[in-house]
């Protein structure tokens, strides 16, 4: 399944840097005009680059928090981690506007850790811990999160900003822009060092205990490493909803659970995601183009659905 799905990857790369406003053709590669050359390093280059990186960190931070929660329909959407890390880049222009973007990423991922530490400890407090009745939770809590977030937004004149984050966007991915995406491999690389160890976590607090296994620090890594990937995406491209959710779901109905055998294909099915729904957005109305949160939410949207009813029946 991963020879399939890397070759569909390598399909969909050369796809999208060849797709946009500038036409550029296949045949024209090696007689690029200075104009061309740019526009390949300076925005298609980076763009592509930019949707692996997500497509496959956010896909992966979706599976941690299912793991972690026990619960098939917990996700960054549906665990109001998105919502923190707007809330934590809004608070990070009122307090420092000047300040780069590290140091708001940095203040994102504050924010985003510490609402999905409260999430973690909501869930374990709760007794009727039905499949569906969890996520509902999360989706009130970011829901609250966003209120309080447009509530300052709107005080201080800048709603404009905060409803440009709830739309993810990849058209204005330039080279320098993007970079702090980077921070997503060394989250990916810590997920698979310690992916038998999130795999056992999903089995339950007693049962890990019993193995011997540092539940809490376990736990406390798996968040870390989702609030990272998060808050990085967020500061960047802005909000990509259900991606998280429905990617782990479809991979886990032909691979299992088991993190360590799964996380190459929940990257690489994640990355084939997100890079089909862009390329798709860029067609539909060219040369306009559809934002990339709009496709996935519509799509995942029908997703989520679907397996809510599937799970019911």
């Amino acid at each position: 399944m991963n020879k399939y799905l890397l070759l569909l990857l390598i399909l969909l790369v050369f796809t999208s840097l060849f797709i946009g406003v500038k036409d550029i053709s296949l045949s024209d590669i090696l007689k690029m005009s200075e104009d061309e050359v740019l526009v390949f390093t300076i925005s298609r280059i980076p763009r592509t680059i930019a949707l692996v990186l997500v497509g496959a960190g956010i896909s992966i931070a979706g599976f941690i928090m299912q793991q972690i929660s026990q619960n098939k329909f917990v996700s960054p959407t549906t665990a109001g981690t998105l919502d923190a890390a707007k809330m934590g880049i809004l608070f990070s222009l009122l307090w420092m506007p000047q300040q780069s973007m590290i140091s708001k990423m940095l203040f994102a991922l504050l924010f985003t850790f510490m609402t999905s530490l409260l999430f973690i400890f909501m869930v374990r407090k709760i007794r009727f811990k039905s499949l569906v009745f969890i996520p509902l939770i999360g989706i009130m809590l970011g829901n609250i999160l966003t209120a309080i977030s447009t509530f300052f937004a709107y005080k201080n004149n800048i709603i404009q900003n905060v409803q440009g984050w709830l739309m993810g966007d990849f058209s204005s991915i330039l080279q320098g822009q993007y970079e702090t995406l980077y921070f997503i491999l060394p989250a990916v690389i810590i997920t698979y060092l310690y992916a038998n160890q999130f795999t056992l976590v999903g089995m339950g607090e007693n049962f890990s205990k019993t193995l011997g296994l540092p539940y809490q620090s376990i736990v406390t890594l798996g968040l870390f490493c989702v609030s990272l990937t998060v808050s990085v995406t967020v500061i960047t491209v802005g909000a990509i909803p259900f991606l998280g959710l429905i990617v782990p779901n479809i991979v886990s109905m032909f691979r299992g659970d088991n993190l360590k055998k799964t996380l190459p294909t929940t990257a690489l099915f994640g990355a084939v995601f997100l890079l089909f729904c862009d390329i798709a957005g860029r067609l539909i109305i060219y040369p306009y183009e559809i934002p990339i949160g709009l496709m996935v939410g519509v799509i995942g949207g029908i997703i989520f659905l679907y397996l809510i009813l599937k799970k019911n029946k």
